[in-house]
């Protein structure tokens, strides 16, 4: 194994750990809405729920068998990863599935060449274009730190087997190729010029629109304000979620624990923007500096996972 492929084996492992524990903090808030705590100031205060466990959902998930059917040289074969996203279905299917989803995936355990059918057909033809192929893509990023435009084309590859609407095939591309790009992008990096290039791997979109708005956004913007801008997914779309995501993630790309705050502030879709912007900030970082009381809340990995761990 090379140094190379060692690097990217590694920051796909922690792309993942960052993807999980992002879902499982955002998840967090759900909770803390329906107790009527008043999110936005203990967000504002950096306040955790008082939950003591974090369970991730379906982001997480289908992250888990993505990247176990891409492991470790990242050969998307949509056969094989249908086949792994059908059977994490029916292994638990109460992680918050989207609608769509519980159509499709109960089909692709037994007849896996069947999303080349079932996924074009879904919302009346169109194809899902949500953003649940961007909220698994990072890891898959992550493997081709060294060529964003091969992390874009394998997300793509990806991202039909469930969402075979342009948009969110684009909304996975952007978070791949941001994870990809984080790897290896040098110390300091501006925020703007990060999504910029992420935008111009990106195919053209609504996804790549929200991509450069979010690269114009002057230097001082807030989150909330950045949300109000961008969209925080909750119209569940890929344009909706995936710009303000890989915003946050930019403008915190060696902080994950204050990534993740940030991100959850623009409130939203909020498990699915933390896990892509604790997956794009993990490809980098891993778990550096994440409070201990929140790995203790987090649901842990299957155990499978620490034995991908590259030597």
């Amino acid at each position: 194994m090379t140094r190379e492929t060692r690097r990217t084996t590694v920051a796909a492992l922690d792309s993942l750990r960052g993807l999980a524990l992002g879902d499982a903090f955002g998840e967090t808030w759900f909770g803390a809405r329906r107790a009527g705590l008043d999110v936005p100031a203990l967000l504002r205060d950096r306040v955790t729920p008082a939950a003591g466990h974090w369970p991730w959902t379906d982001d997480t998930a289908l992250a888990l068998a993505l990247l176990a059917a891409a492991w470790p040289g990242g050969e998307v074969d949509q056969e094989a990863v249908a086949e792994g996203f059908g059977r994490a279905y029916l292994a638990d299917d109460g992680r918050g599935y989207a609608a769509g989803m519980h159509e499709l995936l109960p089909e692709l355990a037994e007849e896996p060449g069947r999303w080349r059918v079932r996924s074009r057909e879904l919302f009346g033809g169109q194809g899902s274009l949500g953003n649940g192929a961007a909220m698994r893509a990072a890891p898959l990023g992550a493997l081709f730190g060294s060529d964003p435009r091969l992390a874009a084309e394998r997300a793509a590859l990806a991202a039909e087997v469930t969402h075979a609407h342009p948009e969110g095939v684009a909304g996975a591309v952007a978070v791949a190729v941001a994870a990809a790009l984080a790897v290896t992008a040098p110390a300091g990096v501006a925020p703007a010029a990060l999504l910029r290039e992420v935008a111009g791997h990106t195919p053209a979109s609504a996804v790549r629109d929200g991509l450069v708005r979010a690269a114009g956004l002057p230097a001082d913007t807030g989150p909330a304000a950045a949300a109000a801008e961008l969209g925080s997914g909750y119209r569940m779309r890929a344009d909706d979620t995936v710009p303000f995501a890989l915003w946050s993630a930019a403008h915190r790309l060696d902080e994950l624990t204050e990534a993740l705050w940030r991100t959850a502030e623009g409130l939203g879709d909020v498990d699915t923007t933390c896990a892509i912007a604790g997956g794009v900030v993990g490809a980098r970082v891993g778990l550096a500096g994440v409070p201990v009381e929140w790995s203790r809340r987090a649901e842990p990995l299957p155990a499978w996972v620490a034995a991908l761990r590259t030597p």
